[in-house]
């Protein structure tokens, strides 16, 4: 396995819609795994393949609190086939946008079809963190981030912050402490 470095904002990868996986194989599963690593390395509770700059349509996440033993997830091409009515807000974060947070509303449950490690498709009913989590990394597959969520006035505040980081070479660095994978303010990818 191997740590991979994640993409920020404001590169344009992150826009990118995420092409379909076609088999698993050996090759995909080494990815998972890597992703897996580079999302406990960041810290954090998910992570897309387009955030490694790897624009395929694969999401690990893992909600097991630092006390616990892990619990990887691992989706391949996951789509969300139905959402309630119900909403709920979480304080979202993310690995390519380090260090910033704000408040999501989104649908509170979730059904989610995909494919999973072994090749067989699956279905998994969400609600809670593992809702928001889906959704946000899936919203990363379609091109989008959790930003586009907030109000104009932020977001674009968010974007000039990060382009003059770009220009300046004074990106933001991942915090290493370890948070409460049960914080509300969970570093989603």
């Amino acid at each position: 396995m191997a740590i991979k470095p994640i993409i920020i904002l404001p590169d344009s990868k992150l826009r990118l819609v995420s092409a379909p996986i076609e088999r698993v194989d050996a090759e995909l599963l080494q990815l998972a795994d890597d992703m897996l690593e580079t999302m406990y390395d960041a810290p954090g509770i998910g992570l897309a393949a387009i955030q490694i700059a790897v624009p395929r349509r694969l999401v690990v996440i893992d909600l097991a609190k630092e006390d616990e033993p892990p619990e990887p997830h691992v989706f391949i091409n996951p789509e969300i086939v139905w959402s309630s009515d119900e909403r709920s807000v979480y304080e979202e974060g993310c690995l390519s946008i380090p260090d910033y947070y704000a408040d999501v509303e989104r649908p509170a449950t979730v059904r989610v079809a995909y494919i999973d490690r072994e090749g067989k498709q699956a279905e998994l009913e969400a609600d809670g963190l593992m809702a928001t989590c889906l959704q946000h990394e899936i919203d990363h597959l379609n091109g989008e981030l959790f930003i586009d969520h907030i109000s104009k006035l932020k977001r674009d505040m968010v974007i000039r912050k990060f382009t003059k980081a770009v220009k300046t070479g004074e990106l933001p660095q991942f915090k290493r402490e370890k948070r409460e994978r049960e914080a509300p303010r969970p570093a989603e990818g």
